[in-house]
């Protein structure tokens, strides 16, 4: 039994039943036509594989309408009324996925720069049994467009290094935020995903990490992920402090350094 059960408060607006064994969760705030976008590509790719859930953060730019929703394929939209950011947005959707018996879940961002026909690649890695799937560029059938250079080499000589010595799995792509856990690993005792403490980009790392330490099973599958050529890049991780504090979350992750259990 879970020690930890802390979910931050939320809304839920089911608008069809549950159809497949995994869903995937796309996590949102104000994306406006990049999510609207997004999600017309991903109809084809997810009918047969996944539900489509929506995990807002709370936007308020109208993008997450439920007619519009509706029309194109979604089936939940998941609304976070209480603190926190990302790793806040992923417990409320893990919390609501696993009561509802999904087996599996994939993660992405809804902001139109990832490749959505990796997606029933995700589905076949949980049906295989794996429990941590991360998608990479940088393997055989990946690609990249456009990725600022800056963090292509903060991922290249940093991130990548020190999240494969704190896990002993040769990670690629770790700041890639398409990936898929297993309900099992969700669920897991020796993880205790479920507390407070992992209310930011801290998560993904922590998951990462621990899935391998722990004796999961994880693999990387090809993804793609392109960038706009012109204008702003599609991000909320910005300026000095916003760069500064992944990389506070990325050393706490390695090190292992969480609450007290």
């Amino acid at each position: 039994m879970l020690r930890y059960h802390e979910v931050p408060s939320y809304e839920t607006n089911e608008f069809c039943p549950k159809t497949q064994k995994y869903c995937i969760c796309v996590f949102v705030i104000n994306e406006g036509d990049k999510l609207l976008n997004q999600l017309e590509k991903m109809k084809d790719f997810c009918r047969d594989s996944v539900d489509v859930v929506i995990a807002d953060g709370g936007s308020t730019d109208g993008s997450t309408g439920h007619e519009r929703l509706k029309t194109l394929g979604v089936n939940t939209l998941l609304v976070k009324t209480g603190p926190g950011k990302l790793g806040s947005q992923m417990r409320m959707a893990f919390d609501w996925a696993l009561k509802r018996g999904y087996e599996g879940v994939v993660v992405v961002d809804g902001n139109g720069k990832d490749g959505m026909d990796a997606i029933p690649r995700f589905a076949d890695e949980l049906k295989k049994g794996v429990d941590h799937v991360q998608g990479s560029r940088f393997i055989k059938g990946g690609y990249h467009e456009n990725t600022p250079k800056s963090r292509l080499w903060g991922l290249k000589l940093l991130h990548a290094p020190l999240i494969r010595l704190a896990s002993g799995f040769h990670y690629t792509d770790t700041t890639n935020g398409f990936r898929a856990y297993s309900a099992r690993l969700l669920s897991s005792e020796k993880l205790e995903i479920f507390r407070d403490c992992f209310s930011g980009y801290e998560l993904h790392y922590y998951l990462a990490v621990e899935a391998a330490r722990q004796g999961f099973l994880c693999s990387e599958i090809p993804v793609s992920r392109v960038y706009p050529a012109e204008g702003k890049t599609p991000t909320k991780i910005s300026g000095f402090k916003g760069n500064l504090n992944v990389l506070h979350k990325l050393f706490i992750s390695c090190l292992h350094v969480q609450v007290p259990r």
